[in-house]
């Protein structure tokens, strides 16, 4: 490999904001910031807004547009004429 033109491949600390999740894997992200892990180890900080652990549909938390009435309903309701 040619020395000087890969990004640093490193282990990254990734926080998740809305919960205070916590996880470590290896990425090239540009980071500013320096967090503690768990273990006691400083390493680059990445902050994220949603993760795995927060997100609605690995949580289970997922709506279905169809079951929560609403706009779809209404969509319907105005074309019903219109289906053969």
């Amino acid at each position: 490999m040619k020395e000087g033109i890969h990004p640093g491949y490193r282990d990254v600390l990734f926080v998740d904001l809305s919960n205070g999740f916590k996880f470590v894997t290896r990425s090239c992200v540009p980071t500013k910031e320096t967090g503690k892990t768990d273990d006691g180890r400083e390493l680059p900080l990445f902050k994220l807004e949603t993760s795995s652990e927060s997100h609605p549909f690995y949580t289970g938390q997922q709506k279905s547009v169809d079951t929560l009435g609403g706009r779809v309903e209404k969509f319907r309701n105005k074309f019903a004429h219109l289906k053969k």
